[in-house]
């Protein structure tokens, strides 16, 4: 089967991998973890040292299993991309500092602080990671971190931080929102309720103490984890997403009041 000959060549990087010096653990994270993952998904491959391993040493074990890698792009983070030779499964390995991660756990999970959006993600990202490698138990100790009930307090600065934002602010999402369409600035308007969407949806997530997965699939997502969701909740998120320009605002104001009765 494609899945098994998948693994197998996943399970043979790991092994080129872990012989860098550079190495500390490797996690194998995304929607491959998360079940999430359809015939379009990536393996997220996250490796973990204090270095980052050098760009031909990374380049060489890519070689081995790609033609043409892309080798230490940094778009977001430090990554190298490319799709197996065998099998054509795309490939995503990210290096990340284990200090950069500790430092998240702590700000967020330990200490209750809230951003716009995706508040909990990195959190999300540890706690369904599958350790691969773990030369020190650093990637395992990290987990345990995490692996504790949702604290109350995380949850409340979420909605509150989140919510204030959506409309009662000066400046809020909403108020953006009606001047974009106001100016008829299509991007805008875009970017604006692709905003509102990230603070609203770090809100269902807390409300219901569920992490917070990222971007993609949200409304099944949310369906199928959260007990506890707004009146009309997939009909107006899809229609603030993608529906008619004049239907936007209306939307929003639907979503913030049908969100406002169940907090």
């Amino acid at each position: 089967m494609q899945i098994n000959r998948n693994q197998q060549i996943l399970m043979e990087m790991v092994e080129n991998y872990k012989k860098l010096k550079e190495v500390d653990s490797i996690g194998l994270g995304g929607s491959s973890t998360a079940k999430m993952a359809d015939n379009k998904s990536d393996y997220d491959i996250y490796i973990y040292g204090k270095n980052e391993p050098p760009v031909e040493d990374r380049r060489k074990i890519a070689e081995k299993f790609a033609d043409n890698p892309e080798v230490d792009n940094h778009y977001f983070e430090t990554g190298d991309t490319f799709r197996l030779r065998a099998t054509g499964k795309p490939i995503d390995i990210m290096y990340r500092n284990p200090e950069f991660i500790e430092n998240n756990v702590k700000w967020v999970w330990e200490e209750g602080n809230a951003s716009l959006g995706y508040t909990t993600c990195f959190v999300d990202n540890i706690q369904k990671t599958e350790i691969l490698y773990d030369k020190n138990g650093w990637l395992k100790n990290i987990k345990e971190r995490v692996s504790t009930p949702y604290p109350d307090k995380l949850a409340q600065n979420i909605i509150q931080k989140n919510f204030t934002y959506l409309k009662d602010a000066m400046f809020s999402y909403r108020d953006q929102i009606a001047s974009a369409i106001e100016r008829a600035d299509f991007v805008s308007i875009n970017h604006r309720c692709a905003a509102f969407l990230a603070s609203y949806f770090d809100i269902i997530f807390a409300k219901n103490k569920v992490l917070n997965p990222g971007e993609k699939k949200l409304i099944p997502f949310a369906l199928n984890n959260c007990k506890i969701l707004p009146k009309d909740f997939e009909h107006d998120v899809k229609t603030l997403a993608v529906g008619d320009i004049a239907k936007r605002l209306p939307t929003a104001d639907n979503l913030i009041e049908n969100l406002r009765k169940i907090l």
